[in-house]
């Protein structure tokens, strides 16, 4: 009904997947899944969702379920192996790249904190990505929190999701004391990438780190992201990985 409407083939991936059972329901849960990409993809309130879909308490209920039982983070690694495998390249990642985004807020209930360099009130996304751009790891904080300080609870998240990274690239931001922490706590190398400010002064993509930049780019192409509108940090997360989840869908 939908442009963003799953097609068999991916509802298939994702019973497969997840190993959904075929009892009889009033309402497929395919058409749950596609109000919950809807919401994300068009950034309406739940209340608002179309009258095409289930009422939204029930898409509602179905999203907080998934979500409290980390279905979100089985999928996104199950597709994010598979297409992987489908590139040539192996299941899991040794390269990641980390940064972060800081975004305005859209909810003044919310929790918010301001930027002072990017002069922004809101939250700041600290993802962790493969060579890719596919996302591995997401947490959220407010946005005025440090890069640096935000990083160990990052690494924390990645090593609960056992993704067995040796490398990881930054930004200056993360320079510091914190590097030999993570290495030691966590076992994570952090390399810092820097651009070059001898060159001359044109736009030049900096190494590897150009491929985070994108995924931001991928992130607000959904328009339930381009503002912060999630009363919890949790709930943020998960939109998120729902918008990675989606755009890994349209690529096995």
């Amino acid at each position: 009904m939908y442009t963003n409407d799953l097609t068999q083939t991916q509802w298939q991936f994702i019973k497969k997947a997840l190993d959904v059972d075929d009892r009889k329901r009033k309402y497929d849960l395919i058409v749950i899944w596609n109000a919950i990409s809807y919401l994300v993809k068009i950034g309406c309130q739940w209340r608002l969702l179309p009258r095409d879909f289930p009422k939204w308490q029930l898409v509602y209920y179905y999203y907080s379920k998934w979500a409290n039982l980390e279905i979100f983070d089985l999928l996104l690694s199950k597709l994010r192996e598979k297409v992987r495998r489908n590139r040539g390249q192996k299941s899991q990642a040794s390269l990641g790249i980390m940064d972060s985004q800081s975004v305005r807020w859209g909810n003044n209930s919310s929790l918010n904190g301001f930027d002072g360099g990017k002069k922004i009130k809101g939250i700041k996304r600290h993802v962790v990505v493969d060579k890719n751009g596919f996302l591995l790891a997401v947490m959220v904080s407010v946005a005025n929190v440090h890069d640096s300080k935000a990083a160990l609870l990052l690494m924390k998240t990645l090593r609960y999701l056992l993704i067995p990274l040796q490398v990881i690239l930054a930004d200056g931001g993360y320079r510091g004391e914190i590097i030999e922490e993570i290495r030691i706590k966590f076992n994570y190398i952090i390399q810092i990438v820097m651009r070059n400010d001898k060159k001359e002064k044109r736009f030049e993509p900096i190494h590897k780190r150009w491929i985070i930049e994108r995924t931001f780019s991928w992130f607000d192409n959904d328009r339930r992201l381009c503002r912060n509108y999630e009363l919890l940090m949790e709930s943020s997360e998960n939109m998120v990985k729902l918008s990675a989840i989606k755009l890994l869908l349209n690529k096995i």
